[in-house]
C-alpha cells in the first residue's frame, strides 16, 4: 500500500526511469505565475516563445526594442469608421488579410461619402504592414503593387526610422520573430496587437552591412513580384483586346422584365441542362459565351484534350499532421494567392503516401481552382510549390502541355473566367463545384495564334519571377538565421 502512495513515489523519483523522448520545457518565475493569475497549466506559457526571446536577448548582437521612442520603428493604425458600400467607385478597399497575396483583389468599394479620411487609409511604399486582429502577425512590405491602396483601419502600418524596412520585415517573417511577436514577455498568446506592443518586442541590432544585405534581398524579392504582376496585367490586356470583351459591368443582358425589382430572364427547356437553379442560367454567362463565340476561332471546354490532360478533385479523408521534418507541406484555398503561404501544415507521408502521389501532389504549371466555400480562386502552381500538397477543396487542372498552361490560367483568373466557373455552383449551405463542372467550362481558342502564344509566355514568365522572388526571400530568412540569430 505504501509503495502505491504518490508521496512515496515522489520521494524515490531517482530510482524511476525517465522517458527520454523530447518534451517542451521551460522555467517560469514566480512573478510570471502571479502575472498570469496564478495559473499553473503549461499551455499558459509558450515555451518556444520564451526560448526565442532568450536567443535574441543573449545573441551576438545587442537587442533593442522594435517600437517605442527608442526603437527601430514607429507604427500606427487607422481610426475606426462605418463603411458605406457601393457597387463600384474610385475607392476600392482591401481586407488586412490580403496583404500577403501577391496580387490582392479588393473586398469591395466604399462611397466617397464615407465619414473618414480615406486617403489616410492608403498605405505607402516602404512601409511594413502587419495584421493586428483576428489572424495576427501576417506581414508584408509595401512595394509598387500595394502602394497607395486603401486598407481598413485594422492594419498596423510600420515605418522604419532608417533604411531598415527589409531587415525588419525578415525579422518579423522569421520563425523566431513570429514566436516573439505573437506572445508577450511571459509567453502568453496575444490576441490583438497595438502599436505600443512593439516596444516590448526585442530585435537584434545587427551591424549596418548585415541589415543592408538582408534589406536588399527583401526589396529585390518584392520587385520581382511587382514585375510578375505587370506581366500578368499585360497578358490580361491582350486577352481582353483580342476577344473584344467590354468591362464586365458594361456587358448588356436581356432581362425579361427590364424594371423588375429582381433580375428576370427566360430559359428554353432545351437549355436547362438538368439544372433548374437560377444562378446556373444568369444572362451574364450567356452574354460572355456569345462574345467568345463571336470573336474567337473556336470555343471548346477545359476537358478538351488540347487544353488539359486531367482534372483532379481529391476525395475527402481524415488528415494526419506531423512536424516539418516528417511531412509534406499542406495548404488550403485561402493560401492560393500567397507566394510563401502562412500557417502551413505538414501532411504525414507515411499515412497518406499513396493519396499524395495520386491526388494531392502539386506540380509546376498546374492550374488550381477553389471548389468549396469560396468558389473560383485561381492560381498557377510555381516551381517552388513542386511536390507540395493541397487539400480536397482545390481542383487541379493538369494542362495538356506548357504551350497552353499559362493561357489557361490567365483566362480562368479573368473576371469572365470567374463568371463561367461560378455558374456551376451548387449547395444550399456550403457552395461546391466538382471536376465534371470544371471540365465543362468554356474556353476560347484565339484567332491569332501568336497573341495566344504571347499570353501563355507572359504568364509563364510571371511564374518564373515569382519563383525567383521566393528564393530571394528564403535566402534573406536564412541569412537572418545564420548571421543574426545564431551568429557566433
Amino acid at each position: 500500500m505504501v509503495s502505491e502512495n504518490v508521496a512515496y513515489q515522489l520521494q524515490n523519483f531517482e530510482e524511476a526511469e525517465i522517458d527520454k523522448s523530447p518534451v517542451k520545457w521551460c522555467s517560469v518565475t514566480l512573478s510570471d505565475i502571479i502575472a498570469r493569475g496564478k495559473r499553473l497549466e503549461a499551455s499558459v506559457y509558450d515555451v518556444e516563445a520564451k526560448q526565442a526571446r532568450e536567443i535574441v536577448i543573449h545573441g551576438k548582437f545587442p537587442a533593442i526594442a522594435l517600437g517605442g521612442d527608442d526603437g527601430l520603428t514607429s507604427s500606427y493604425t487607422g481610426a475606426r469608421f462605418k463603411r458605406i458600400w457601393v457597387d463600384h467607385s474610385e475607392y476600392p478597399i482591401y481586407q488586412p488579410s490580403s496583404i500577403v497575396d501577391i496580387k490582392p483583389t479588393p473586398d469591395g468599394y466604399i462611397s466617397k461619402r464615407t465619414d473618414t479620411d480615406i486617403d489616410a487609409l492608403r498605405v505607402k511604399k516602404g512601409q511594413i504592414l502587419m495584421t493586428c486582429s483576428g489572424t495576427i502577425g501576417k506581414v508584408a512590405y509595401v512595394s509598387d503593387t500595394l502602394d497607395g491602396l486603401i486598407f481598413s483601419h485594422d492594419l498596423l502600418r510600420i515605418d522604419s526610422n532608417d533604411d531598415n524596412a527589409g531587415y525588419i520585415y525578415a525579422y518579423l517573417k522569421s520563425k523566431i520573430g513570429q514566436q516573439i511577436l505573437l506572445t508577450n514577455s511571459y509567453g502568453a498568446v496575444i490576441t490583438h496587437i497595438e502599436p505600443e506592443h512593439l516596444a516590448d518586442v526585442p530585435i537584434p541590432n545587427a551591424p549596418v552591412e548585415i541589415k543592408q544585405e538582408i534589406h536588399k534581398m527583401v526589396i529585390d524579392s518584392y520587385a520581382l513580384r511587382d514585375e510578375s504582376n505587370k506581366l500578368l496585367d499585360e497578358a490580361m490586356d491582350l486577352l481582353v483586346q483580342e476577344l473584344k470583351l467590354p468591362p464586365i459591368e458594361e456587358i448588356g443582358v436581356d432581362d425579361f422584365v427590364q424594371d423588375a425589382p429582381v433580375e428576370t430572364f427566360l430559359v428554353k427547356l432545351s437549355q436547362l441542362n438538368n439544372r433548374v437553379d437560377a444562378s446556373y442560367h444568369v444572362p451574364i454567362v450567356k452574354a460572355i459565351v456569345d462574345y467568345l463565340n463571336k470573336n474567337a476561332a473556336e470555343v471548346t471546354t477545359i476537358g478538351d484534350c488540347r487544353i488539359s490532360r486531367n482534372v483532379i478533385l481529391p476525395g475527402r479523408f481524415k488528415r494526419v499532421y506531423v512536424d516539418e521534418a516528417h511531412g509534406r507541406i499542406f495548404i488550403g484555398g485561402k493560401q492560393l494567392g500567397e507566394l510563401d503561404p502562412t500557417n502551413k501544415k505538414y501532411l504525414s507521408v507515411t499515412q497518406h503516401g499513396e493519396r499524395i502521389e495520386e491526388q494531392l501532389e502539386l506540380h509546376e504549371n498546374m492550374t488550381l481552382i477553389t471548389c468549396s466555400g469560396t468558389i473560383g480562386k485561381v492560381a498557377l502552381v510555381g516551381k517552388h510549390w513542386e511536390n507540395w500538397t493541397a487539400n480536397q477543396h482545390i481542383i487541379r487542372v493538369v494542362p495538356a502541355n506548357n504551350e497552353i498552361a499559362g493561357y489557361l490560367s490567365v483566362f480562368l483568373s479573368s473576371q469572365y473566367g470567374y463568371r463561367l466557373i461560378t455558374r456551376y455552383t451548387y449547395g444550399s449551405v456550403i457552395d461546391e463545384i466538382d471536376a465534371t463542372h470544371v471540365s465543362q467550362i468554356p474556353i476560347p481558342i484565339l484567332k491569332n495564334a501568336e497573341i495566344q502564344d504571347r499570353i501563355n509566355k507572359l504568364a509563364l514568365q510571371a511564374n518564373q519571377k515569382r519563383y525567383e522572388a521566393y528564393l530571394l526571400e528564403q535566402k534573406a530568412l536564412r541569412t537572418m538565421d545564420q548571421k543574426v540569430f545564431f551568429a557566433k
